[in-house]
């Protein structure tokens, strides 16, 4: 007889692994599939800890990058924004179509996820999961395991995939019915919830927000960018300045060829990148904040800058507190 095989949505997250470990005790074959997207504010070790889960629940792990498609959705979400830049049913509506799309390629016979009705505010509300669903194209066919009993029937279950009484009525933003569904499933092995999107961040929407107004066609590499150093803002020019040696390695990384590089000589201090049209007043502005950050002692100093070298020279005074902070986006 062949087993039933379902696709999850998983985060890695403690929700997601115990909706797994609900089917696959009902005998359900399951494939994890994983958007990574740099929007995660996860630390490193939690980024591996999804294929450490997965590996850990035995079960096969489809790891799908988002790129330029999935900036399009938070540029212009359908549903609007949370309390910042974001979007998290439309965000929920691009992934369950992604998994849709691959659930076929894999024979998967339905999807599911960890979400918990009310866990959060924005997409985990009774309508939020309905919309999600329907908009997807998944109507009736996308199940929450852990909130199985609060929600209507999935065709799933109504066929006997899925046996719904084995299924639970989790509601709401505590995480005491998981933690002891974990030890009553012996699951010791979860990331901690401290992670989380970028997208709710006040101080990042505010940098990925001037990007946008200034910016028609942005890139991921773009919103790498966003996660380095300070940011400022003179017309339509991006400045960005290194705060430790790690983001400037990253800036000259990630520089792009057009961009102008800017450095102290001879002290430590920042790799500064220019970015936009090179007027006069835009260099010396994005060296003087290379002069500011920079362990220089002097009211006047020499920086040095340039595109694919730093061959050209520039001296200019130290700026104050106030002019630093009038061009700073955060």
């Amino acid at each position: 007889m062949t087993r039933t095989k379902a696709l999850a949505l998983f985060s890695g997250g403690l929700d997601s692994i115990l909706a797994v470990r609900l089917l696959l005790n009902q005998g359900i074959d399951v494939e994890a599939l994983n958007f990574a997207n740099l929007f995660c504010s996860c630390k490193e070790e939690n980024k591996n800890a999804v294929a450490e889960a997965a590996k850990r629940l035995g079960v096969p792990l489809k790891v799908v990058n988002v790129g330029n498609e999935y900036l399009r959705v938070i540029r212009k979400p359908k549903h609007g924004y949370g309390r910042n830049m974001n979007p998290c049913v439309d965000c929920k509506i691009f992934m369950a179509k992604k998994a849709k799309k691959y659930a076929r390629e894999i024979g998967a016979a339905f999807i599911f996820t960890g979400e918990v009705l009310g866990e959060r505010p924005m997409s985990q509300h009774y309508n939020a999961l309905r919309i999600i669903e329907e908009e997807a194209g998944l109507k009736g066919r996308l199940l929450r395991p852990l909130s199985a009993k609060l929600l209507p029937e999935t065709t799933a279950e109504r066929k006997g995939l899925v046996d719904r009484v084995q299924l639970l009525g989790i509601r709401g933003k505590s995480r005491k019915p998981q933690i002891s569904l974990a030890k009553q499933f012996g699951i010791t092995y979860y990331p901690s919830p401290a992670g989380g999107c970028l997208l709710t961040c006040k101080e990042f929407a505010r940098k990925l927000r001037d990007l946008f107004e200034h910016k028609k066609r942005c890139s991921m590499l773009d919103v790498a960018l966003l996660k380095v150093g300070r940011h400022f803002r003179f017309g339509e020019n991006k400045i960005i300045v290194g705060r430790n040696e790690a983001e400037n390695k990253a800036l000259t990384l990630k520089k792009r060829r057009s961009d102008y590089s800017f450095e102290v000589p001879d002290v430590s201090g920042p790799t500064t990148l220019l970015q936009g049209l090179k007027t006069r007043r835009s260099i010396e502005l994005a060296a003087k904040l290379t002069a500011f950050y920079s362990d220089a002692k002097s009211s006047l100093v020499t920086v040095n800058f340039g595109r694919e070298s730093l061959s050209k020279t520039i001296t200019v005074p130290v700026p104050n507190r106030a002019e630093v902070d009038r061009l700073r986006i955060i």
